[in-house]
């Protein structure tokens, strides 16, 4: 029974992935069908983005009061009905009224979920959850592209996938007792402690610290801003680079940010088992390494080929920061203040999301696309200065705690 629970939970996230790249993915098509501005697309980023920040932090209090199964029912039922807005929409200004509930929506079944899983599930199954985003993030882009490419409408593309999500309304609503059903059974598996969230540097001295007085937080934080800035950006504005800089195909770009996509979902699969032989820090660092390589083969004039090898590796290398940063939350910052902490991380992280790509999308409109390799490279070091200048910061709080505890011993 927790075993299907688990599958029906997995389903809605992978519903949760599907309108996150399908933007991007459509945006040349629509931009001329449609009569748009190219930074248009920013913005509408923007309104969903918002939407998702505005549920997400009303989220705690609605499911509370609703419980997570309805709550999911409800969000997902209002992503669909975007996304056959988003078909039927006879220009811009539809859309951005569409944008509304199709944020709002996401926010409440990504609060939700991860909540629910995170109590009622052990902790790898969170690894598996974000994997599983990824899935839905890669057949996004695959679905708009067969659309484009066979019948040249980016409408039915968007009518496909609210399909989709109707579908899974359907089986969320005939599932609905189920959850209540798991939840009470007394043999539910619940989360267990990491093992490494002992929160080793603060879990003493920080009992009358306010979390954004504490060393390094506002460090993690711009790493939070910086990472889902390049994710959110590369994810946007990449098909419309390859379409106008590298001269594809629009269905053809599209599917080479589906494998930007599927690099992110199989780098997060891989990572769930690599994490027991190699450091969170290890990984987020070889992480930014080979994100940056990633920027770099865009950036040189080189055959298109090696574009699609650097989507792929920005993808791949996107793939373990994530999760690692915010599974290492309780170890260097106490479990006192970490959920506190986690709210602040993913809220800088929802703004990241929200205002990177509309500021990309207005200078490109001012300049060129062709500036997107640059702007990732950018975004890239600035995460990670952030982060080692965080992990340098906490290496010294812990060289300092050590001398004093010897000072005090002899």
């Amino acid at each position: 029974m927790t075993t299907f629970l688990l599958v029906i939970i997995y389903l809605a996230f992978i519903s949760l992935g599907l309108p996150d790249s399908l933007l991007g993915a459509a945006w040349p098509v629509m931009q001329s069908d449609l009569g748009a501005p190219l930074e248009t697309a920013g913005f509408l980023f923007m309104a969903i983005a918002g939407g998702t920040i505005i549920s997400s932090l009303a989220s705690g209090k609605v499911l509370n009061k609703f419980g997570t199964s309805k709550v999911t029912t409800v969000s997902v039922l209002m992503t669909a009905g975007a996304l056959l807005g988003f078909h039927f929409a006879p220009s811009a200004v539809w859309l951005f009224v569409c944008a509304i509930p199709l944020g709002l929506g996401a926010g409440a079944v990504d609060s939700g979920l991860n909540d629910y899983v995170a109590t009622h599930y052990k902790a790898h199954h969170m690894s598996w959850l974000h994997c599983f985003w990824g899935v839905g993030a890669t057949l996004g882009p695959i679905i708009m592209a067969q659309f484009i490419s066979e019948q040249s409408s980016w409408r039915n593309g968007y009518f496909a996938i609210s399909g989709i999500q109707f579908a899974l309304v359907i089986i969320l609503f005939i599932t609905l007792p189920l959850w209540n059903r798991v939840t009470s059974n007394s043999n539910i598996i619940l989360k267990e402690d990491p093992e490494d969230s002992k929160g080793e540097f603060y879990e003493e001295d920080a009992k009358d610290i306010k979390p954004l007085q504490m060393k390094g937080v506002k460090l993690s934080l711009a790493t939070f801003l910086f990472y889902c800035g390049v994710e959110s950006t590369v994810g946007l504005w990449g098909s419309s680079y390859l379409v106008n800089v590298k001269e594809l195909q629009v269905a053809l770009a599209a599917q080479w940010v589906s494998f930007y996509y599927a690099g992110i979902t199989i780098g997060r699969f891989i990572t769930g088992f690599i994490t027991f032989k190699i450091s969170n820090l290890t990984l987020i660092r070889m992480g930014q390494i080979i994100v940056l390589v990633g920027a770099v083969l865009l950036f040189f004039p080189l055959p298109s080929t090696f574009s699609l090898v650097g989507f792929i590796m920005i993808g791949l290398g996107l793939a373990p920061i994530f999760p690692c940063m915010l599974h290492e939350t309780p170890t260097r910052f106490g479990k006192k203040h970490s959920k506190t902490i986690m709210g602040y991380q993913m809220a800088v992280a929802y703004t990241g999301s929200t205002f990177m790509p509309p500021l990309l999308g207005f200078i490109a409109s001012h300049s060129t696309i062709g500036i997107f390799p640059f702007c990732i490279g950018v975004l890239v070091a600035a995460m990670l200065l952030s982060s080692e200048t965080l992990n340098n910061t906490l290496k010294r709080k812990s060289l300092l705690k050590k001398k004093d505890t010897i000072s005090k011993v002899f």
